[in-house]
């Protein structure tokens, strides 16, 4: 009688797992150049924000000696995905990416249900398209599963649907009306971020500063609920709560595509006033540098304008990633002094803010003496860190 396990040698596949996951060469060691390598790495563990740079680090799969310039640059579709300035200098200049603060990497969810939901929404069989091929074609997850005569109403239910909670909030639905198509994605990996959503009609946000303050009073009371006791505890509001109500929602580089959005709530509420002075305004006398109200502030501020717009921006800065966030005004610096602080002082735990320091390898750990708002909303200052000073204090210790 055949014995299985007496047949198989199980060392082979547990040394050969042991082996791929020490050295990250994945494939058989015989044909070590035919595998991948650096599928598995060692966690980089010098500070927690060099940590955390690289659990967020991607990899383009080409070759470091090449001089084609347009895997190294950035896309249009990167914007708020990607962090700009974050990429390690030299060979992988570009090819080697970190994401942006706020982008997530969906995890995918089963496209049954989906199916099935677009099914009682009028979704029709692939037959009938040769009788109406005006109708517009529907794809999950790149799959043609039928046609839809009214798709205007489908998207509205399916994206409200997913407002409310009934759709999984990494469901991508996407419509695009030249080509008569409606996408639907549910696979993993996709990269997302999230965004304010605005009221089409009145055209503001429909998140508040009472939510914003429950927010703030939930994570105040969690950093203290297990060491003091408080009489009257908030009412629990994390941020499911907001994706629950329809308030932020999360958007891929394909939705992106059809979606308008604002960059400050300010391009919201002063549209309508831009478009006036586009219509009615006239030519001005003097050049508006001259006049007595003018603000030197307001050339960064976007010029155009629109009544249609769909989501707004939570913040500027979370286009950067970890460790370019917490460089003081990246925005004054060269893109090349801030890729050189993130890869020489801020992954070594050194200041980014001045050139003038040295590190002490001390017992303790000191606080710095300035801030920024997104380190203050991460757990980076519970986290000691080296103590830095200047080199005439280091001479003296030494002394």
């Amino acid at each position: 009688m055949f014995n299985i396990v007496a047949a198989i040698n199980k060392t082979i596949i547990t040394q050969g797992l042991k082996y791929s996951l020490a050295t990250g060469n994945w494939g058989e060691q015989s044909k070590a150049m035919e595998g991948k390598v650096g599928v598995s790495q060692v966690l980089n563990r010098y500070t927690y924000a060099s940590t955390l740079s690289h659990l967020r680090r991607t990899n383009t799969p080409i070759g470091r000696d090449g001089k084609i310039a347009k895997p190294r640059q950035l896309h249009n579709t990167h914007w708020g995905m990607v962090c700009p300035a974050e990429t390690p200098e030299g060979q992988a200049c570009g090819l080697v990416k970190n994401l942006s603060l706020m982008s997530v990497i969906s995890v995918g969810s089963p496209d049954g249900p989906i199916l099935e939901y677009m099914k009682t929404m009028g979704l029709s069989g692939l037959e009938g398209y040769t009788a109406d091929p005006e109708a517009t074609r529907v794809f999950l997850n790149g799959v043609w599963v039928g046609i839809s005569t009214n798709p205007s109403n489908l998207l509205t239910q399916m994206v409200t649907q997913r407002r409310e909670g009934a759709l999984r909030d990494e469901v991508s639905i996407v419509r695009e009306i030249r080509e008569r198509e409606i996408r639907v994605y549910t696979d993993a990996g996709r990269v997302m971020r999230p965004l304010f959503v605005v009221d089409s009609e009145s055209q503001k946000v429909f998140i508040n500063s009472n939510d914003v303050d429950k927010l703030s009073d939930w994570a105040d009371y969690s950093e203290v609920a297990d060491s003091a006791e408080i009489d009257d505890p908030p009412v629990e509001y994390v941020w499911q709560d907001l994706l629950r109500e329809g308030k932020v929602e999360y958007l891929d580089a394909e939705e992106e595509e059809f979606s308008m959005i604002a960059m400050t709530e300010n391009d919201l509420l002063d549209a309508p006033r831009r478009a006036y002075l586009a219509e009615f305004g006239g030519s001005s006398k003097i050049p508006a540098e001259l006049s007595t109200d003018f603000d030197p502030t307001k050339r960064i501020e976007s010029t155009s304008y629109s009544y249609t717009y769909t989501h707004c921006e939570i913040h500027p800065s979370m286009i950067l990633g970890v460790c370019a966030t917490i460089v003081p005004f990246p925005d004054h610096n060269q893109v090349s002094n801030v890729v050189a602080y993130r890869r020489s002082n801020i992954l070594t735990d050194l200041p980014a803010h001045s050139r003038r320091v040295t590190r002490i390898n001390l017992p303790w750990g000191n606080r710095p003496w300035e801030s920024l708002r997104q380190i203050s909303r991460c757990v980076w200052t519970r986290w000691p860190t080296s103590c830095s000073t200047h080199k005439s204090l280091w001479q003296e210790v030494w002394r």
